[in-house]
């Protein structure tokens, strides 16, 4: 997109003006402080061909295009009405988010703690494996033998088991155990998002994995209410 800064400008102006199908031979200078430090402050020669000259274009309002964002009678109000409210939730969401982490931040800068070596190793060796999995669900050739540094992992590894210490004494010494009420009352907000929210639910608890996961936020929750004294 012509004007989002996402290419250099040099090459932005040569783009201006070029029609559908034409091609085009130009020089360009890489700034000198490029981040490609290979290309930095060196003249390259770019041949491109426009495919297609396009340019946003809202659509109407109708009941058409409610349609086709999931509202079954096409009733324009009732769409606007869900977006309203799924971006009432998303804000409340990150803000919530936003709580959390600074409550948690502030917890680690006032706890003195040495983390054992072990759980430290054995942390490090989830975070390697989370990554692996992130490679290959982006269909990156990884396998168990893929080397990933631990020292690349040992900032995140750090905060993670700091955090967990810290967090099951406060929970122990306080009763902020996550409740199953709680727990129903999170499920029921992230299905309320989906087209079936009770089969939402009913995916949730199919699975002791899943409902741990939400667990673990409720149990975070309860503990950002305490700090705050709400």
């Amino acid at each position: 997109v012509l004007g989002a800064g996402r290419l250099l400008p040099d090459f932005e102006k040569a783009l201006v003006g070029m029609k559908s199908g034409e091609s085009k031979i130009f020089d360009l200078t890489f700034p000198a402080d490029y981040h490609g430090k290979s290309v930095a402050g060196k003249v390259a020669k770019f041949e491109v061909t426009l495919s297609e000259v396009g340019a946003p274009k809202l659509p109407e309002l109708d009941a058409e295009f409610a349609k086709s964002l999931g509202i079954a009678d096409g009733d324009v109000s009732k769409m606007l009405a869900d977006i309203k409210s799924n971006l009432e939730r998303e804000v409340k969401q990150r803000l919530k988010a936003r709580t959390k982490d600074q409550v948690m931040q502030a917890l680690i800068d006032a706890t003195v703690l040495d983390v054992p070596k072990a759980m430290m190793e054995q942390e490090i060796q989830v975070l390697q494996e989370m990554a692996r999995n992130r490679f290959a669900a982006q269909g990156m050739p990884v396998t168990n033998d893929t080397p990933l540094p631990a020292e690349v992992f040992e900032a995140q590894a750090q905060r993670r088991v700091t955090l967990g210490l810290i967090l099951g004494e406060l929970v122990k010494a306080n009763g902020l155990h996550a409740r199953p009420e709680q727990v129903r009352a999170l499920v029921d907000q992230q299905s309320q998002s989906y087209e079936k929210p009770e089969d939402v639910v009913k995916w949730y608890y199919s699975s002791p994995e899943r409902l741990r996961e939400l667990e673990s936020v409720v149990l975070e929750e309860n503990v950002v209410q305490w700090a705050l004294g709400v």
